[in-house]
């Protein structure tokens, strides 16, 4: 289905201000997200003073009829990615806007805010736009333009790490109260249970891979081989950790618990013995991952040989008839289109204790396998064949293809699962 262009609102600044945003490389591709401003932004011009509720915006954006919020945090985790793109919009190419769009926490109705604009402020270059020929004149073109990008995208990370954890501050206290009486049900409710139930807060490990160099100069992905002395820099991660945090933040929301977040470097085997931990991001980027019981049937790896070798991929150990043995994200010299991900549940490095590994080959492997436990329909997938149990959910893991359009994991299917 093709998304309205199109408002038919009582501002025009404001519903040119909401085409703006939906054509920008932020929301572009993320066709639910450009369907949900689109439907807020309709019903929050024409009418202000009628409440919004999440049942309506399931049915009458997403086709939901058998909503239920009771049980369902698929909205709020929509609402949630969309405050996560708006900050990313706002931080890039809509940095010089005069009207900033908001979704606040708590409500679905949005905010236009209007901000003065310096007459001498030039505006920002998009993603695409090449530096001005004379900036950096003595870096070479290719460092400037790579260095740009990951700056950019740092700064990405921060402004939506920083919307995460501020509404994780603001998370809805009406929804705990609603717990209190009658706990969450659902696939969602059934899928993260061994992590609500527990009395500490889970952890939730994010990668944050160590480089060397810096963006003006050229980085690359530290090498214990050649740079023994070098500086590390180890607080960059992926857009696609950011907003996997923030996905399973709103999950947690919506099932009446909180996570704490921490990033790989600073984890601990005292986490990993007091508390059941999540980790976001594959071994090959979050090395803390190298230091308990992972996956065994799905496992990341570099490939010893063919024309792949040195790319990371996934071994299948004992593969199933129609399945492949190893498993690769597109080649790195092509558009990238597709990756896999595994889904992992499994034991601790104590019997009391759990551990849930969300991982791509890339960031945005990783993103996908996040919103694909985020989900209740993708989780109802994995539930089917998981035999039932009237105690814990049984360990498992699951390999899931994804497929990617302009940096955005679009569609996700399951290709395999194992119990463990």
């Amino acid at each position: 289905m093709a998304v309205t262009r199109t408002l038919p609102t009582a501002s025009s600044a404001f519903s040119q201000q909401i085409d703006r945003i939906i054509k920008s490389h932020s929301l572009r591709g993320s066709e639910a997200l450009c369907k949900l401003l689109c439907y807020l932004a309709k019903q929050s011009l024409e009418n202000p003073e009628a409440p919004l509720k999440e049942y309506q915006i399931a049915t009458e954006v997403f086709g939901r009829n058998d909503f239920d919020p009771q049980s369902d945090s698929s909205i709020r985790v929509q609402a949630g990615r969309l405050r996560v793109k708006l900050a990313e919009y706002y931080a890039t190419e809509g940095a010089n806007d005069s009207i900033v769009v908001k979704v606040p926490k708590g409500s679905y109705h949005l905010l236009f805010e209007t901000r003065p604009i310096a007459s001498n402020q030039q505006p920002l270059p998009s993603r695409e736009e090449p530096l001005p020929a004379a900036a950096e004149a003595g870096v070479p073109a290719r460092w400037r333009v790579a260095g740009t990008a990951l700056t950019l995208s740092l700064v990405i990370s921060l402004v939506a790490l920083v919307v995460v954890l501020w509404g994780h501050k603001r998370a809805d206290a009406s929804i705990a109260s609603i717990h209190d009486v009658q706990p969450p049900t659902g696939p969602l409710a059934d899928f993260w249970r061994p992590f609500t139930q527990a009395t500490e807060q889970p952890w939730v490990i994010y990668s944050n891979a160590a480089f060397v160099g810096r963006p003006e100069t050229g980085m690359r992905y530290y090498n214990a081989r050649q740079d023994g002395k070098a500086t590390l820099y180890d607080h960059y991660t992926g857009v696609g950790e950011v907003l996997a945090i923030h996905s399973l933040d709103e999950v947690f929301s919506g099932l009446g618990r909180h996570l704490r977040v921490k990033r790989g470097s600073l984890f601990t085997l005292d986490d990993a013995r007091n508390t059941n931990l999540i980790f976001i991001g594959s071994p090959s980027e979050n090395l803390s991952l190298l230091d308990i019981p992972g996956t065994e049937e799905f496992v990341f790896q570099r490939a010893a040989s063919g024309a792949r070798k040195g790319d990371l991929e996934i071994a299948n150990k004992h593969p199933k008839s129609g399945e492949e043995e190893s498993y690769l994200a597109s080649p790195s010299n092509a558009p990238l289109v597709e990756d896999y991900a595994v889904i992992g549940f499994v034991p601790g490095v104590t019997p009391d204790r759990f551990v849930m590994i969300l991982a791509g080959t890339t960031t945005f492997g990783t993103e996908a396998a996040v919103e694909f436990a985020s989900q209740p329909e993708s989780v109802q997938k994995i539930l089917a064949q998981i035999p039932a149990s009237s105690s814990r959910m049984k360990p498992f893991e699951a390999l899931v293809h994804v497929k990617i359009a302009r940096g955005v994991p679009i569609e996700s299917e399951l290709v395999g699962l194992r119990l463990r």
